[in-house]
């Protein structure tokens, strides 16, 4: 493959053109959309006007007048199709970890005489964190550790909840979320996935695949802005019955009725807590527009064909590398990650060369293929400038090592 046939590829795909919607930097190429998503144009002016008009003109007024207070459902019901789910079963709020712990202790409610919550080694440390945390409140709690291969078999009658991300944040690799969903629920067991990796970037389908309950967050593929809020799904079927333990006053039933006691709001309602954060929200809610019209499907076959050439390309010009994702792009997310046990330097390598991925302890170099904004000849590009610094050893100044607050 050379950087003419890319540059062919390139000129023939059909998402080419939604490039033009994000603001990416002159000489940037671009490959951590799965930790922070590019700008859309979108956001920017969606922003001034928030702040201008709507809070400097209209001040407390734009809670009704500008449906500041409808955020939450509005933001939610713009990601519902993006993961499977309808429009009544998604809400925004939170961070993803406030929204697992919501979930994660609703679930048990969902299921009082259980006492077993299933997930494995190496997930998300923040999800691992926050299940250790709530089994130090609920006596009895035990976390059942499992490795990926012995999921299935370690669901059975005691377990209350099986927690996963859909793909891992390190390796890419995609779990079965049918096969899974289904053999916990013929033991009685609900479902939590965690989709901060994939909504977004391949299609999710939270309906069809049986899924109890689902977090993620609106910062990577969705391209909402750092610390843009998370989504929470809950499904139909367990919306009348889920209790939340941040029983918070936007998610009573009236919240300005100002009642001393609780009563859970309607459906999705009642997963909100405190505060909408309107700017964060508001641009959230603008960066969704790239998503309009879009074949999800679609976005997921390029997906794959980036990785596919980035892997082949690494392989055929990039000695000391190897994968760490799977080879098949059916098993792998929108990303591919590598492992060198100098991995940090030579992502810092490239980053000073505009080629910006990121690290993952302890060896792991990862890289985000955001199909809306990333093409071929940027894979390509990316990997002819990697192959330089492997074959240069560029990456052994010491400048390189020196390790920042954020990897």
């Amino acid at each position: 493959m050379t950087r003419e046939d890319c540059l062919a590829l390139d000129a023939a795909d059909p998402l080419a053109g939604h490039r033009a919607l994000f603001e990416i930097p002159a000489g940037v190429i671009y490959l951590d959309g799965n930790s922070l998503g590019a700008l859309p144009k979108a956001v920017p002016a969606r922003l001034a006007k928030v702040v201008a008009e709507e809070w400097g003109r209209d001040l407390i007024r734009s809670w009704n007048t500008a449906g500041w207070i409808d955020l939450p459902v509005k933001v939610g019901a713009k990601i519902a199709p993006l993961i499977g789910a309808h429009p009544d079963e998604v809400i925004a709020c939170d961070s993803t970890s406030v929204n697992l712990f919501k979930l994660a202790a609703g679930a048990l409610a969902l299921r009082p005489d259980r006492h077993v919550i299933v997930t494995e080694p190496g997930n998300f440390p923040s999800d691992l964190y926050i299940l250790q945390g709530l089994a130090d409140l609920v006596p009895g709690l035990e976390i059942r550790v499992t490795p990926r291969a012995e999921l299935a078999d370690a669901l059975d009658e005691s377990v209350a909840l099986l927690l996963l991300t859909e793909v891992h944040y390190k390796t890419g690799e995609l779990h079965d979320m049918t096969a899974l969903s289904t053999k916990a629920r013929e033991v009685g067991a609900l479902t939590l996935w965690d989709l901060s990796h994939s909504a977004g970037a391949m299609p999710v389908n939270l309906t069809t695949s049986g899924a109890d309950l689902a977090v993620g967050c609106g910062y990577k593929y969705l391209n909402g802005g750092p610390g843009a809020p998370a989504f929470a799904f809950v499904a139909r079927r367990h919306q009348e019955a889920f209790k939340s333990p941040l029983t918070g006053w936007m998610g009573h039933a009236q919240p300005f009725a100002f009642d001393d006691d609780y009563r859970p709001g309607v459906g999705m309602a009642r997963l909100l807590c405190g505060t909408p954060q309107v700017l964060n929200m508001s641009a959230l809610d603008a960066a969704l527009s790239v998503f309009e019209g879009i074949d999800m499907g679609m976005v997921r076959a390029k997906s794959i064909a980036l990785g596919d050439l980035f892997l082949t390309l690494v392989q055929d010009r990039c000695d000391g590398l190897s994968p760490a994702c799977p080879l098949s792009g059916a098993q792998r997310g929108s990303q591919v990650a590598l492992r060198h046990p100098n991995g940090y330097a030579i992502v810092q390598a490239l980053i000073d060369r505009g080629v910006i991925g990121d690290f993952r302890a302890p060896d792991i170099l990862r890289f985000g293929l955001t199909p809306l904004y990333i093409g071929y000849a940027d894979v390509w590009d990316a990997v002819d400038h990697l192959a330089q610094i492997m074959a240069t050893e560029a990456w052994r100044e010491p400048r390189y090592a020196e390790v920042a607050a954020v990897t």
